[in-house]
């Protein structure tokens, strides 16, 4: 294999979108391999209908390579030659225990900068996702591999999917005390292509969106922007979890990179004009 920087989870919604940036921000030296567990056919970068990519031929192609992280199966084939990996791949469970096979098959091929990409508060919420999202951190940092780490905001694509789904109900639901400050997918994949072409920094600038908002602004927005209206009822986050998010334990009020698009933006280009 020929490609020298390697996307995990390079088919997600975050993966879409950094594939072809990397693909037109890199030297046209190297180029593009992306890991699935599904096996797909190399794409030459000018036959690329990617998201959002202009096909203009830069990067010398996409590769698609199997591999399964969870299970340990095929990594090391994929990582060999990669001197860049991106480690976008998620999933509800086992992100920490899949860095880990990553990272031992990384160590062994001579990868030159890992780059991991995590969640605001990893460290701070005890649910089992942002856990395993600090197992994954921790694997990174602990590789002996150059590495960088960005921890970002729950992105808007995900919140549109919570607030389509509670809108479906007759009374929405609105957690009290309950923030977030949802972040482009877009402005997180320019921001881990930058990373991933640059020098391995360690842990970087958490990266969240323009604006912190409750979860009951979020849905009215959404609400809005569709031309409708549901009642809320007010709701009490019980235990450890609940004083976390009232801690505002899940988002980054000083010291972190913002994102350029809004909450607004989104679902103007998403579902169609938001007034104040």
């Amino acid at each position: 294999m020929t490609s020298s920087i390697l996307v995990t989870g390079g088919t997600g919604t975050l993966g879409r979108l950094v594939t072809p940036l990397l693909r037109d921000a890199d030297d046209k030296t190297r180029g593009v391999r992306v890991l699935s567990r599904h096996g797909r056919g190399s794409e030459n970068s000018g036959e690329d209908s990617g998201e959002n990519g202009s096909g203009n031929g830069s990067g010398g192609g996409v590769e698609y390579v199997t591999a399964d992280l969870l299970k340990g199966e095929g990594i090391e084939a994929a990582v060999d030659g990669a001197e860049i990996v991106l480690h976008l791949a998620g999933a509800a469970k086992g992100d920490d225990e899949a860095t880990r096979n990553l990272v031992r098959a990384a160590s062994r091929t001579g990868v030159r900068h890992l780059v991991y990409v995590s969640v605001i508060g990893a460290d701070r919420i005890p649910l089992g996702y942002p856990r395993a999202k600090l197992g994954a951190e921790r694997a990174v940092a602990e590789s002996g591999l150059p590495w960088t780490t960005l921890r970002a905001a729950q992105f808007h694509d995900l919140v549109l999917t919570m607030v389509r789904g509670m809108a479906k109900l007759p009374v929405i639901p609105v957690p009290g005390g309950l923030r977030m400050q949802p972040v482009d997918a877009r402005d997180v994949a320019a921001r881990l292509v930058e990373l991933a072409l640059g020098e391995p920094a360690g842990r970087v600038a958490d990266l969240a969106g323009p604006g912190v908002y409750g979860l009951g602004e979020l849905s009215r927005g959404y609400l809005r922007a569709r031309g409708t209206r549901r009642p809320a009822v007010p709701l009490r986050i019980p235990g450890k979890v609940g004083r976390a998010y009232r801690a505002g334990e899940n988002l980054t009020l000083d010291g972190a990179d913002l994102g350029k698009r809004t909450w607004e933006d989104f679902l103007a280009e998403r579902v169609g004009g938001v007034s104040p």
